[in-house]
């Protein structure tokens, strides 16, 4: 039947890799159509309908709590349904909704979708994508509401289904719960929705489970029918709908590739990241919570190199006191069992912000250029100074290091190091243990801090390399605007140089030097990070194997050649075509899928 059809290809965003060859499981969980109406029974009217709100949030508490319940706690999506709770109980929804119905006399179905609609205004203004993608949990929790309110039922119910295996199931949107009960189907093998980015609750849910996933392949679950034959490319992002044979010839044969590959680099996974000449580079895993650490470490981490510590706190009413920080600090030591961890201080500020700061928090105009990182924690020295004493306490129990984020002075550091100080006399007063000297590093992330970095890397332990910040900064683009995203060009002569300098920085005052940005993991990038010499790269978990295997296929001195090759090049069009073939002719069958 799909050799009669024709060939539909959609093009999403890759959020887990993997490939699948499967039939759709189409999943229709339209938008609740919402009744509005002013109410005419006064006082009596309004008292019933507040009642019929706190049901409906009661309720949908209440179906929630019994999906969380079959989960393991330190789960991705235990943690994400431990959110959407407190949303229910958030003041600032609850009783916003039961003001709009007192006040405005509005029925409580047209409360919670005005509710919904004012807290889209909010999340929509703000640059980052990821932030950007939290207002799908408010959505998510207004259309459970709606659905109670109105008497259907907002369960994703597939437990009684016969589900062909192999499938792949298709939606317009997945909610966390909705992704925990089909995960829990062994049926399902892959993922696709309409909506969502690589930061979407179902991205970061499908990663941490290995179920290949592209999400944002718009309308496509108006196209498809249960049941049509799918190839679903989690990498590349692309999925192909009526594959006609020679489609489903191709894709298997890059199936079976990819597999042998990948078998390939597990078997590399207890060997180090050493150069056929001897140099031995480390490498290390970038996480944002606890529970990604078991997968971090199967893919062959040696420990943790970017540990980012306010986005545990970003959903939350307010900052975690020191006794939160601690526990949390304390528990990924342990978890790591004596491997390294670098726990980045709160990079807080432009829409990095929980809820009860961010209200009291002037809107700036310009807020990658504004108070964020190491800056907003030195003008909220008190928020600063309680997390230095929770990492000095954590630090008992393990091998860890301090990173500063977007430091642009080398007062600033002197600053952030008297905090520290700080915090250890605090922390003396109060007779509790601690340990006293922890390594205290300085993020390169802004051109001010790389071009003093031998000064910074004469008053601190290690340097970091954040090349997301480093890039824009120094080209002058926003990398959340499409219209200049073709200004991302770490390869760029500006960034080559600005790398160099802070890694010749760094190794002439005696301290190693990392890099924890995207460009760690980027395959067309390790000759160059091999050639100028990086201590560590760290990067999300997927990508150590590739990188790792790479490193071992390469001398450490035709790197450095590549390097003088590369800076002989004129413009960045022939920077970029000189490296993709340059990596394709030394590794083009590892990096061709």
């Amino acid at each position: 039947m799909s050799g009669t059809r024709k060939t539909l290809t959609f093009q999403g965003v890759g959020a887990s890799p993997g490939m699948v060859l499967g039939r759709a499981y189409t999943l229709d969980r339209a938008r609740v159509s919402c009744p509005t109406r002013h109410l005419q029974g006064g006082a009596a009217e309004i008292r019933d309908e507040k009642d019929r709100l706190r049901a409906a949030f009661a309720q949908s508490s209440e179906q929630i709590g019994k999906v969380h319940a079959r989960l393991d706690p330190q789960s991705d999506q235990a943690q994400i349904l431990e959110t959407h709770l407190l949303i229910l109980k958030d003041p600032m929804f609850v009783g916003e909704a039961l003001r709009l119905i007192e006040q405005e006399s509005i029925n409580a179905e047209w409360a919670v979708r005005r509710q919904v609609a004012r807290f889209k205004g909010i999340f929509f203004d703000m640059e980052n994508d990821y932030f950007r993608e939290r207002f799908s949990d408010i959505e998510f929790i207004g259309e459970r509401v709606l659905r109670n309110l109105l008497g259907g039922s907002d369960a994703l119910d597939v437990e009684g289904e016969e589900i062909p295996e192999g499938s792949i199931a298709v939606a317009r949107d997945l909610s966390p719960a909705d992704l925990a009960t089909l995960l829990r189907r062994r049926e399902i093998k892959g993922i696709v929705t309409d909506r969502g980015a690589k930061t979407s609750h179902v991205a970061i849910l499908a990663r941490a489970q290995g179920m290949p996933c592209v999400v944002g392949a718009d309308h496509i679950s108006d196209e498809i029918r249960r049941g049509d034959l799918m190839a679903l490319d989690g990498q590349r992002g692309t999925v192909t709908v009526h594959p006609s044979p020679e489609d489903i010839e191709q894709f298997q044969t890059k199936l079976r590739r990819r597999l042998a590959s990948e078998q390939a680099l597990h078997a590399l996974r207890e060997l180090p990241a050493q150069s056929q000449d001897g140099v031995r580079v480390r490498l290390m895993g970038n996480i944002d919570h606890i529970a990604q650490l078991p997968s971090l470490l199967a893919q062959g981490a040696e420990g943790v190199g970017l540990f980012r510590t306010e986005l545990v706190f970003l959903d939350r009413e307010a900052l975690p006191d020191e006794e939160e920080h601690y526990e949390i600090y304390r528990a990924a030591l342990r978890a790591l069992d004596g491997r390294d961890i670098t726990f980045r201080t709160l990079d807080l500020g432009a829409d990095k912000m929980p809820h009860s700061a961010a209200a009291i928090t002037e809107r700036e105009p310009n807020p990658a250029l504004g108070l964020r990182g190491l800056r907003y924690c030195l003008r909220h020295r008190d928020i600063f100074v309680t997390q230095l004493k929770a990492l000095l306490r954590a630090a008992v129990h393990g091998p860890m290091r301090i990173l500063l984020p977007m430091i642009s002075s080398l007062d600033e550091l002197r600053e952030a190091k008297a905090c520290l100080e700080e915090a250890r006399a605090r922390l003396t007063k109060e007779g509790v243990e601690f340990r006293g000297e922890v390594p205290l590093g300085a993020m390169i992330e802004t051109p001010s801090a790389a071009w003093s970095a031998d000064q910074l890397a004469r008053e601190c332990d290690f340097l970091s390399i954040g090349t997301n910040d480093l890039v824009q900064y120094t080209l002058a683009f926003d990398r959340q605007n499409r219209e200049v995203s073709y200004l991302y060009l770490p390869l760029h002569v500006a960034i080559v140089r600005a790398l160099q300098f802070a890694v010749d920085a760094g190794h002439t005052a005696g301290i190693p030097v990392s890099m924890c940005g995207e460009m760690a993991g980027d395959p067309l990038c390790t000759l160059l990070l091999l050639g100028l010499g990086l201590d560590e790269l760290s990067m999300v978990g997927p990508q150590i194997p590739i990188v790792k295997r790479l490193i071992r296929a390469t001398r450490a001195d035709d790197a450095r050649d590549f390097i003088e090759r590369l800076k002989a090049c004129d413009g960045d069009a022939e920077r970029d075509r000189f490296v993709r073939e340059e990596m394709s002719r030394r590794f083009g069958d590892w990096l061709s899928d």
